[in-house]
């Protein structure tokens, strides 16, 4: 019995990855590319991690900045990064503590991606000149 529920856990992520590529609109069934610059998944991946880290790089200078230090516009960047950057964020914490990943969660990580990425960046640029 134990070898079977591994077979089945060994066939979800590519179950996951159809399913995401069905509700993306691909009209085949392994479409292959995912987020806005068409990558693969293994590129995909290794994209959202950068940006998961980067964005989390910002979040670690934010807070070690005081309220004092803080002007408007990194504030109000932040909060638009903190924002833009949540389906990350959900998605790390899930896979930290080994919870279910709904396939809207992935759908919106991948829409996500690219608008954190800039979101951190501008962040990034903020505080180079704080």
């Amino acid at each position: 019995m134990i070898k079977k529920e591994s077979r089945f856990l060994s066939f979800t992520p590519f179950l996951i990855l159809i399913i995401v590529c069905l509700l993306s609109g691909c009209t085949s069934v392994l479409c292959g590319r995912y987020g806005e610059y068409g990558q693969t998944k293994a590129e995909f991946t290794q994209y959202v991690e950068t940006v998961f880290k980067m964005q989390n790089s910002m979040t670690s200078e934010m807070m070690a900045i005081t309220d004092a230090n803080a002007n408007a516009d990194l504030v109000q960047a932040d909060q638009k990064m903190q924002e833009v950057c949540a389906p990350l964020n959900e998605y790390a914490v899930r896979e930290v503590d080994k919870l279910n990943i709904a396939i809207s969660l992935l759908r919106r990580v991948e829409e996500a991606a690219v608008a954190c990425e800039k979101a951190a960046q501008k962040v990034q640029t903020l505080l180079a000149h704080q």
